[in-house]
């Protein structure tokens, strides 16, 4: 297990409510927490912490609207109530965060964009440009153009592929429960609360139930596999209490709620085993001296003005190996430009990219977050 780190000391939060907080049980959206959470979610802004929201809440504010008391199964049902509530639920939070200042965008995304390299480093720019910027990116899976095949299936998992995505220090899941226990408390009210744990203990799922309610699709289950997902990058889990008062201050000022789930590795190591094992190289870039000094003794990203030579055909988000001046690999990374405009700009200053493409996107050819050592 890697240091247990205290969530009040990380500076970039994914928030993930659920259904059943946001919608009082069903009962249309409940708009007082949420304005409680917006309220929480601006101060975190305040003291400089950056904050992703993955709400629920859209399929059950339109079955709300809809007069529907149960979930329901069709897909395209599922769609269409989506559809409907994403108005009310995006309207709800847009008019809280704009009495704090706050902007609010909008980000509705599938399985598909993650899986998809290319859709990957583009949905990951945007989100990152989002926080950058200071505007609070409300995240919801897009049900109204899923199909059976592609979707996340709750948004437990949405949120800790969105903790991989942007590198996210903790991942804190709101529920109706304190936390995970060792048993379900609605059935066992003696049942002990886990304060912390390995979150790759397989313990654990023996403990976590696999009920989500009426409304949610995730159980504690999820979040247990989320948990899992998200340490991949290194993100701590934290599985609070949402309806306690003041809950996301509370955690932020480092007191002891809920159950927090360790990753093993440290961010950046876990990070960047994920990275070297999970694809496979479609090019090589030839490295110039200098290139490969930086790359190896500083941890710098790669640019195009170190590179003399392009091999294979790749496409923006594809895993390029890059060949030292002595013929060696010493590096792997996601590409952000395709080999043809790759053979471009090698060679030439980032502050030609616009010049020689007509667009820049990234100054780097590969960014140092998204670029992993094989050997020094």
């Amino acid at each position: 297990m890697s240091e247990k780190r205290n969530p009040g000391s990380c500076r970039r939060w994914v928030v993930k409510i659920g259904s059943s907080l946001l919608t009082n049980d069903g009962q249309g959206l409940a708009l007082e927490a949420i304005g409680a959470w917006v309220a929480q979610i601006a101060a975190l802004r305040q003291s400089g912490r950056e904050v992703l929201l993955v709400s629920s809440g859209a399929v059950a504010e339109g079955m709300t609207r809809l007069g529907w008391t149960r979930r329901p199964h069709a897909l395209h049902e599922l769609q269409a109530a989506a559809a409907i509530g994403q108005m009310g639920l995006i309207q709800a939070y847009e008019s809280r965060f704009q009495t704090f200042g706050l902007h609010t965008a909008q980000v509705l995304l599938t399985h598909e964009d993650l899986a998809h390299r290319q859709r990957y480093l583009n949905a990951r720019s945007t989100l990152r440009t989002l926080l950058g910027l200071g505007v609070i990116p409300v995240v919801n899976e897009n049900d109204t153009v899923t199909t059976e095949e592609i979707r996340f299936g709750d948004n437990d998992t949405l949120a800790a592929l969105v903790a991989n995505l942007i590198e996210a220090d903790l991942l804190v899941f709101l529920t109706d429960q304190g936390g995970m226990f060792e048993d379900d408390p609605r059935r066992n009210p003696g049942a002990r609360l886990i304060p912390d744990a390995d979150a790759g203990d397989a313990t654990l799922d023996a403990m976590a139930s696999d009920s989500g309610g009426a409304l949610g699709r995730g159980g504690m289950q999820t979040k247990i596999r989320a948990a899992r997902r998200a340490a991949r990058s290194g993100a701590m889990t934290l599985i609070a209490p949402g309806r306690e008062a003041d809950i996301l201050q509370r955690i932020a000022a480092g007191e002891r709620l809920g159950t927090r789930l360790y990753p093993s590795s440290a961010p950046l190591a876990a990070r960047k085993r994920w990275l070297a094992g999970q694809l496979q190289v479609r090019g090589r870039l030839r490295l110039d001296a200098g290139a490969t000094r930086v790359l190896c003794g500083a941890g710098r990203s790669l640019l195009p003005v170190g590179v003399v030579d392009i091999e294979g055909s790749f496409e923006r988000g594809d895993l390029v190996a890059c060949i030292g001046h002595d013929g060696r690999e010493i590096a792997r990374g996601l590409v952000n430009y395709n080999a043809a405009e790759s053979r471009q700009i090698i060679g030439k200053p980032s502050s030609r990219i616009e010049e020689l493409l007509g667009y820049v996107d990234e100054p780097e050819l590969i960014h140092r977050d998204n670029l992993v050592l094989t050997s020094a």
